[in-house]
């Protein structure tokens, strides 16, 4: 019973009123239960369930998917600006406004659209065991994947706007880069010569994690009204994101253009780095149906 004392004065003392009646936001409960799902379905029901079966093909439902994840973005890229980050918030020091003013409920209501971005972005996992692409569920990707919507959820619930907003504002700036990369990629083999920036992308990927570890690991030896375990937490996931990201662009592209430097020639086409030539694979991906 202390335990459970102790908890809920934690929460009375430290959640914002202003979203604790929002969508997910009335305890971590249900967010554990949706991760929960989450990975037991991309890990051991879903890839099970699929085992005897054609891959679905989900062209359309994909395209449409990256179309809304650009709008998303864009949308909070907006909002994050306008409600702070373009003329009234401080780089070295932003401290959460909880009042009812008009721009801090809006960086409010902006911190719970990116939260809700978040955990619609698990689809991309479902899409993968349900297209049989299951070499691309690595530990990355959903670690990163189950990490995001957890970090968006103590953001909303306690620490919706402030010093950590500008995570959620450079993560939907590079989400509008990558999505739309993901939906030009998805279209047909005749958009691949578009294709030629998939390297930046993880690119930058990695200098967003490197500005946001900055961002928060700075603020730790100021005087600033933020808490510094969640700046600490942020530079720490940023850290490790820095790292596995800095670990995959290694190996996928210093160290493949080291061991790919001429060109196999097979019966069917020429693979060359990964990619045939007769359009049956393309920069490593299959050709959709």
């Amino acid at each position: 019973m202390s335990f459970v004392d102790s908890y809920k004065t934690f929460m009375e003392r430290n959640s914002d009123p202003r979203t604790e009646n929002w969508w997910l936001m009335s305890g971590p409960g249900p967010l554990i239960t949706l991760l929960a799902t989450y990975l037991y379905f991309c890990t051991s029901v879903g890839p099970r369930y699929m085992r005897d079966r054609k891959p679905y093909c989900l062209k359309n439902t994909i395209i449409a998917y990256n179309v809304s994840q650009i709008l998303m973005s864009m949308f909070l890229v907006y909002e994050g600006l306008v409600a702070g980050w373009w003329n009234d918030y401080n780089l070295t020091c932003q401290p959460v406004d909880y009042s009812d003013d008009p721009k801090a409920r809006r960086m409010a209501a902006a911190v719970w659209w990116y939260f809700f971005a978040k955990i619609v972005e698990l689809l991309d996992t479902v899409f993968f065991v349900l297209r049989k692409k299951n070499r691309q569920i690595s530990f990355l990707h959903l670690y990163h994947h189950t990490m995001m919507p957890i970090c968006a959820w103590i953001g909303t619930k306690f620490l919706p706007g402030g010093h950590g907003t500008l995570l959620g504002v450079i993560n939907s700036f590079i989400h509008v880069i990558m999505y739309t990369y993901y939906l030009l990629s998805g279209l047909g083999p005749q958009y691949q010569k578009y294709l030629w920036w998939k390297r930046h992308v993880t690119t930058l990927q990695l200098i967003q994690f490197i500005i946001i570890f900055y961002h928060n690991f700075t603020v730790m030896f100021c005087d600033c009204n933020y808490p510094k375990g969640i700046n600490f937490l942020l530079s720490l996931n940023a850290g490790l994101f820095l790292y596995m990201f800095g670990n995959f662009y290694y190996r996928n592209y210093i160290n493949i253009d080291r061991r790919n430097i001429k060109s196999i020639p097979t019966s069917n086409g020429v693979i060359s780095n990964g990619a045939v030539s007769n359009g049956v694979l393309t920069n490593g991906k299959a050709k959709e149906c």
